[in-house]
């Protein structure tokens, strides 16, 4: 089921798809293993929507696991109070359907209906959550709304793994919350932190549902290529299979090299 596409895929990118001046006969394959992929690095818009996704995953991944992480601690404090519901009530957006939240959220940007620039009117304050500069952390936001309970989930059941007479030796010692926190929590996650950080990168590279819901709502801020999937999906809609299939075999590779190198670097930390 994951193979047999795939393998598909970086068959059908090999071809490039010919049709004929006046567009009366029905378009051809000729095999070209170099055509569509040079040409997906000569796409301008296709070279966008890998930057935008980049900037994405470099500021929006540490962000909510940062979240993550420290909801997580404040949970697992012994001071907490109401744990079972804090826990329900963070992890309650990821139970949301990815495309309902974005039609909520596009509610919530829409100049015309929007809730938080009405609340702001008084203050004389309007955010332009679909401004060509906004757009994106737009689309951030949903997306650590939804996920940062399910990425506080997997860190908190790795924080239940720490033998508790850890802790009660390093309270004994003295040492403070925070210090506990830091010096004995936090590294006792890292294969929860590298875990989720992995499944962020991948899910970043694979951004679609978010702003193709905001797209119609936007006023063109969010186009037919804001994001690697988007702009595959675009040329597959064309009717160029083939080139859509580039596009993503491309990403593909990049996600898969970036996770290699980011497996690398956290795996060289542990061994120092």
């Amino acid at each position: 089921m994951y193979i047999a596409p795939i393998v598909y895929a970086a068959f059908e990118s090999l071809y490039t798809v010919k049709r004929s001046g006046l567009g009366l006969t029905a378009p051809t394959k000729v095999f070209d293993p170099l055509a569509n992929y040079a040409r997906a690095l000569d796409d301008g818009a296709f070279l966008d929507s890998l930057g935008r996704v980049a900037l994405f995953g470099v500021v929006q991944v540490p962000l909510m696991l940062g979240a993550a992480l420290l909801l997580a601690l404040l949970i697992d404090s012994r001071s907490a109070r109401g744990k079972g519901f804090f826990r329900l009530s963070s992890f309650l957006p990821y139970a949301i359907p990815g495309v309902s939240a974005a039609l909520v959220w596009s509610f919530m940007y829409s100049s015309q209906s929007s809730p938080i620039n009405r609340l702001l009117d008084p203050v004389g304050i309007s955010i332009p959550f679909f401004d060509g500069d906004l757009v994106l952390w737009s689309v951030a936001n949903i997306v650590t709304w939804s996920w940062t309970g399910y990425n506080m989930i997997i860190i908190y059941a790795a924080l239940q793994s720490i033998p508790a007479e850890v802790l009660e030796a390093a309270k004994v010692d003295g040492a403070s919350a925070v210090r506990i926190a830091w010096s004995i929590k936090v590294p006792a996650v890292r294969g929860a932190l590298v875990l989720t950080s992995v499944f962020s990168i991948i899910g970043s590279a694979q951004l679609y549902n978010e702003p193709a819901v905001l797209q119609p709502v936007s006023d063109g801020a969010v186009s037919s290529a804001f994001t690697p999937i988007m702009s595959a999906q675009n040329a597959v809609a064309a009717g160029n299979y083939p080139y859509g299939a580039a596009q993503s075999v491309l990403l593909a590779v990049l996600v898969g090299v970036v996770s290699f190198a980011f497996f690398k670097l956290t795996s060289r930390g542990e061994q120092e």
